[in-house]
C-alpha cells in the first residue's frame, strides 16, 4: 500500500503481534496536534499518509487534515482527497457497476488488451438485497413464495450477477436471500482493521457504498458512508474521491436508559435532536460515558438513521465493546488482537468512561440517556419525533392540520368517517388512524437482538393473554441476516410471532423502500372511495410520503415491539396508558405496560441466545446461496455474452469508437441549449427514478419490445440498460425549464420550435451531429449523489454545463463522464447577460487546458462572455482528456 515514492515512509513503522511482524504508518508521531483531533479526522488522516503520491493525494493535504482545528472552517470549504479502503454495493445500485466493468473488458480486448486485467482494485462486495418484496405474508411459505417470485422478476439480473460474482476477482457477491446488506456488513465483511496482501501492512478499514445507509457500519468504528455510482466506481478502480475536510460535531451521551425503552427511543431522539442542530454535510461523533454502555448494535442502530438526520458519519470509535462484538460475531481471536494492537499503538481505541483527554470538536451537544422515551416518528418524516403517550393527540391534530408535513387537510365533517369492507368472507370497519401495514423490517433495527428479541418476547406474552392482530393487517417479518432467524428460534419466540402474522417473508430490504407489495383490494377501494388517512407502522428508517405504500398516507417508524403493539391495537390513535390492548379470556383489559419486557429481561436471553457459533454457522455458507441461486444458469467466461434483447443489462456505449491514443481536445461549436434550467435542479430532477411512466420514452420504448405495463418494473430495477435510463433522464413531472411553459419533461428543438420529449428532441440534435450544452442556475446537480445524473446527459449527447454554482460531487461525476462543467463569473448568470437559451454557442477550448481557467463562450446573438473552467484539479483534467474515468483505466490497463 505504501507507494516507493510516499514521503512519508519515514513514518512506516513495524509492530510485532503474536510473533509476526506488520507494518503501520506511525500516524501520532505527525506532530502534538494528532491527539486533539477527532477520532474521524485520524481515520482520514491515515488514509492520506498511507496513500500520499504528491498527485492524487499531495502532501499539502496531508497537513491540512493533520491541522483540522485551524483549517476544517476554511471560507468555501477544504477539499480533501480521500481513498476508502473497500467498496460495498447493493444490487439496484451494483448493476451498473458491474455492467461498466463487463464492457471495460470488452474495450480493453478491442484495444488489444488482456481483458483480464479488469478487475476492482479496491476490494468491492455486493449484496443482492433490495430485489424481493412481499407479495405473500401471513404463510409458513411465504418466504419461499416471495423468493421464487423474486427469482421469476429478475432472473437477467440474477444470471449477469451470478457471471460476475465468478468473472472478477476482489469482488464478493453475496447472493439473494442471505441479508440486508449493512447488516452483513456489520457481522461478516467489515474487517475494522484491514491487514495489506503485498506486504503485511496495517491501516484502518474504511469504506464507502452505493446506499445511503452505508452509515450503520460507524457503530462498529469504521468510517463510511454512501456515495454515487461513479464515485464507487472510481474508488474501484484505485481513485481517490475528493470530499470537504467535515466540521466534527461531538454528542455527548450520558445517564443511563430506562428499563422500557429501546434504543429504537433513542436512535428517534437523537436524529430529531442533530436535524435540528443542523449536520448537513457534518461529521457526528459520539463520546462520553454513556455510550460504554451501549451495545454495538445499539450504536449502529444510532449510525444507520444518519442520513435522516443529515450527517456524511455518525461515528462511534472502536472500544473493548467492539472488539467484544467481533468475538461474539465469530471473528478470530487472531484477528481481534491484531486489531486491538494496531488501535492502541495509533491511539485509535476509545475509551468512553475516560474523559480526562478528549479531542477537539466543532461545536458539541449532548443527550441525558435517562431523558429518553418510548417514542416513535412520523407521519411523513423520520425526524418527527412524537413520545407514544402524546400520539394519539399528536395524529388527531395531524388530520386536521393543514396540509404539510404533520397535516393532511381533513375536514372537520369528515374526521369521524369510518368504511366497512369484506375480507375473508367477513365485515371489517376501518377510520383514519387504521393500521393496514406492520411490518419488522429493514437494517436499522434487524440488526439488533435487544429489540428483535423484544419484540418475539412481547409477542409471546401477547399471546399467552389471548391478544390477537386483525388478519387484514398486512404484517411482515424480514430479518437482516440468518442469525436473527436462528436466535429468534432458539429463543422459542417464532410460534407466538408467527401466531400475530409476523411470519419471516424474506432476507432484504423490503417494506421500508417501498418492497411492501399490494395490499387487499376491497381495503384498497375503502381507503381510497373514502379519503381515509391509513397507517403504516415500521422499524425502517424512512417514512417518506408515498414510499412506503400508496394507500398508506401517514407512516410511522417504530422499534419492532410497538410495531407488534400497535398491530394487535390495530390503530394508531391510542393512548397505551388509559386503553387497553384488548381483553383476556375472562373478559380482563391487557395493558401495554403488562407485556412489555425490561431491557433487563431482554439482556439475560440475549446473553443466553445469541452466541458466535450462530455467525460462524450462517456465514459459512454466506456465498453458497439457495437452490435457485445454485442452479441458475449463468454464463461463463471473463467476457460477458450481452443480448440484444434484454431489457435489463445491456452493453453501455462509453467506449464506443475508442482508441488506444488520447483523442484530441476540441472546442464545442454550435452547440444548442436542451435545457434552460433555474436554480437547485437536483439529482432527481435529472436521474431517472420510481415507476416508468405509461407515456414516457421509456413506456414507449418497452412497449416496441413487446412488454406491457405491468412488465415494466421501475428505472431502478432497469439501471443496468442505458437504453431506458437515457429515456428517463430529466423525466422527472416537476422539472422546470424556461424553454417550455408547463413544467414537466419537454423542452424545444430550437430549429423548429417544436416542443416535444427531452429524449426525443437530444436524439434529433444527436442524429444531426449537433453539440448540446445545458444552462442552469444556482447548485446545479444538488441532493444525493446518483450515477446516472451524469451519465444520461452523456447518453442525451450533452457537452458541457453551464451553471452559477455545481454540487461538489456531481460536478467531480460530470467530469468522471467526460462532461466540461463550466461556471459563471462571480455576479454574472444567463439573466444578467441576457441569454435566451435559443442561441448557438461556441465554447473555445485550447488545447493547453489548465484547472480553473477562464474559457471564452460566443454566440450567434453576437454575445460573448467569459466562465471558469471547473476542472478543479489535474486529475480532472487527465480524465476529461481521456474522455472520462472509465476511459482512462481502460487505456491504463492496455498501456
Amino acid at each position: 500500500m505504501a507507494g516507493a515514492n510516499n514521503p512519508y515512509n519515514k513514518y512506516l513503522k513495524s509492530l510485532n503481534v503474536d510473533g509476526k511482524e506488520y507494518n503501520y504508518f506511525d500516524i501520532p508521531s505527525l506532530g502534538d496536534q494528532y491527539n486533539r483531533l477527532p477520532y474521524s479526522i485520524r481515520v482520514l488522516l491515515e488514509s492520506a499518509v498511507r496513500n500520499c503520491d504528491n498527485f492524487s493525494v499531495k502532501e499539502q493535504d496531508v497537513q491540512n487534515i493533520l491541522n483540522w482545528e485551524s483549517q476544517q472552517n476554511v471560507e468555501g470549504g477544504m477539499e480533501i482527497p480521500f481513498k476508502p479502503a473497500r467498496v460495498i454495493l447493493q444490487d439496484f445500485t451494483g448493476v451498473p457497476a458491474v455492467v461498466d466493468f463487463a464492457a471495460m473488458r470488452d474495450a480493453v480486448k478491442d484495444l488489444g488488451g488482456d481483458p483480464e486485467k479488469i478487475n476492482p482494485i479496491c476490494p468491492a462486495d455486493l449484496v443482492i438485497d433490495h430485489s424481493i418484496q412481499v407479495d405473500f405474508t401471513r404463510t409458513d411459505d411465504a418466504l419461499q413464495k416471495n423468493e421464487d417470485m423474486e427469482f421469476h422478476r429478475n432472473q437477467e439480473r440474477f444470471m449477469f450477477l451470478k457471471w460476475g460474482a465468478k468473472a472478477f476477482d476482489n469482488m464478493l457477491i453475496v447472493p439473494p436471500g442471505s441479508g440486508i446488506v449493512h447488516q452483513v456488513n456489520l457481522e461478516y465483511l467489515a474487517r475494522v482493521v484491514f491487514t495489506g496482501k503485498e506486504k503485511p501492512m496495517l491501516y484502518p478499514d474504511t469504506v464507502v457504498g452505493t446506499d445511503s445507509h452505508t452509515t450503520m457500519i460507524n457503530g462498529l468504528g469504521v468510517v463510511g458512508w454512501g456515495v454515487g455510482g461513479i464515485e464507487a466506481e472510481a474508488v474501484m478502480l484505485g481513485q481517490a474521491i475528493s470530499m470537504l475536510l467535515p466540521q466534527v460535531v461531538g454528542y455527548r451521551l450520558h445517564g443511563e436508559l430506562n428499563q422500557y425503552v429501546t434504543s429504537t427511543d433513542l436512535v428517534l431522539t437523537i436524529t430529531k435532536n442533530l436535524r435540528q442542530l443542523g449536520v448537513v454535510g457534518k461529521f457526528v461523533e459520539f463520546y462520553g460515558p454513556g455510550v460504554a454502555a451501549l451495545s454495538i448494535a445499539d450504536r449502529a442502530t444510532i449510525s444507520n438513521m444518519c442520513p435522516e438526520y443529515g450527517a456524511t458519519v455518525g461515528y462511534f470509535p472502536v472500544d473493548e465493546n467492539a472488539l467484544a462484538y467481533l468475538r461474539q460475531t465469530g471473528r478470530s481471536e487472531e484477528q481481534v488482537k491484531l486489531i486491538e494492537a494496531y488501535l492502541r499503538t495509533t491511539k485509535q481505541l476509545r475509551n468512553y468512561a475516560s474523559e480526562q483527554e478528549e479531542p477537539i470538536f466543532t461545536q458539541t451537544e449532548s443527550l441525558d440517556l435517562a431523558t429518553v422515551v418510548s417514542s416513535v416518528s412520523g407521519p411523513k418524516r423520520p425526524n418527527d419525533r412524537v413520545s407514544v403517550v402524546d400520539m394519539k393527540k399528536d395524529f388527531l391534530s395531524c388530520l386536521s392540520n393543514k396540509v404539510g408535513f404533520k397535516g393532511f387537510g381533513i375536514a372537520p365533517e369528515k374526521l369521524q368517517t369510518t368504511a366497512k369492507f369484506m375480507f375473508d368472507g367477513k365485515q371489517y370497519t376501518i377510520g383514519h388512524g387504521s393500521v393496514v401495514i406492520a411490518a419488522i423490517t429493514s437494517c436499522t433495527n434487524t440488526s439488533n437482538p435487544s429489540v428483535m428479541l423484544g419484540a418475539g418476547m412481547l409477542a409471546k406474552k401477547a399471546v399467552e393473554a389471548g391478544l390477537s392482530v386483525q388478519p387484514y393487517i398486512k404484517t411482515s417479518l424480514s430479518p437482516g441476516s440468518g442469525v436473527v432467524t436462528y436466535y429468534l428460534k432458539e429463543s422459542g419466540v417464532i410460534p407466538a410471532l408467527e401466531q400475530l402474522g409476523f411470519n419471516t417473508v424474506g432476507y432484504g430490504c423490503m417494506t421500508c423502500i417501498g418492497n411492501s407489495g399490494g395490499i387487499d383490494e376491497n381495503i384498497a377501494n375503502a381507503i381510497e372511495q373514502n379519503d381515509l388517512v391509513c397507517c403504516g407502522v415500521l422499524s425502517g428508517n424512512r417514512n417518506f410520503e408515498g414510499r412506503i405504500h400508496p394507500n398508506t398516507r401517514a407512516n410511522y417508524l417504530a422499534s419492532p415491539l410497538l410495531v407488534i403493539a400497535y398491530a394487535i391495537a390495530g390503530r394508531v390513535d391510542i393512548d397505551f396508558e388509559t386503553e387497553p390492548l384488548g381483553k383476556r379470556a375472562d373478559g380482563r383489559d391487557v395493558f401495554l405496560k403488562e407485556i412489555w419486557p425490561t431491557r433487563e429481561e431482554i439482556h439475560i436471553v440475549e446473553k443466553q441466545h445469541v452466541i458466535p457459533a450462530m455467525f460462524k454457522e450462517v456465514y459459512s455458507k454466506i456465498q453458497t446461496g439457495s437452490n435457485k441461486w445454485q442452479t441458475l444458469n449463468a454464463p461463463t467466461g471473463q467476457l460477458y455474452p450481452w443480448s440484444n434483447e434484454s431489457t435489463y443489462i445491456k452493453k453501455p456505449p462509453f467506449f464506443a469508437g475508442m482508441a488506444r491514443g488520447l483523442p484530441q481536445t476540441a472546442s464545442i461549436s454550435n452547440a444548442k441549449v436542451l435545457l434552460f434550467l433555474g436554480d437547485s435542479v437536483t439529482t432527481d430532477h435529472i436521474s431517472p427514478a420510481g415507476s416508468i411512466g405509461r407515456t414516457s420514452p421509456a413506456a414507449r420504448f418497452l412497449g416496441a419490445k413487446g412488454l406491457t405495463p405491468k412488465d415494466f418494473n421501475s428505472y431502478g430495477s432497469r439501471r443496468g440498460n442505458d437504453d431506458i435510463m437515457a429515456r428517463g433522464t430529466f423525466a422527472n413531472i416537476r422539472l422546470v425549464n424556461k424553454l417550455v411553459k408547463k413544467t414537466g419533461p419537454k423542452t424545444v428543438y430550437l430549429p423548429t420550435n417544436e416542443e416535444m420529449d427531452i429524449f426525443d428532441c437530444a436524439q434529433r440534435y444527436v442524429a444531426q451531429k449537433t453539440p448540446l450544452i445545458i444552462i442552469a442556475g444556482k447548485d446545479y446537480g444538488s441532493g444525493s449523489s446518483r450515477d446516472w445524473a451524469a451519465k444520461g446527459p452523456f447518453m442525451l449527447g450533452i457537452k458541457a454545463v453551464i451553471a452559477e454554482s455545481f454540487e461538489r460531487i456531481h460536478r467531480s461525476n460530470l467530469v468522471g463522464m467526460g462532461l466540461v462543467p463550466l461556471q459563471f463569473l462571480p455576479g454574472q448568470n444567463a439573466e444578467t447577460l441576457g441569454l435566451t437559451g435559443k442561441e448557438s454557442y461556441n465554447i473555445n477550448l485550447p488545447t493547453d487546458l489548465k484547472p480553473g481557467q477562464r474559457i471564452q463562450i460566443n454566440t450567434d446573438s453576437g454575445k460573448s462572455f467569459e466562465v471558469i473552467l471547473r476542472f478543479d484539479t489535474e486529475v480532472d483534467l487527465l480524465f476529461y482528456k481521456n474522455g472520462g474515468i472509465l476511459n482512462y483505466m481502460v487505456r491504463k490497463m492496455v498501456d
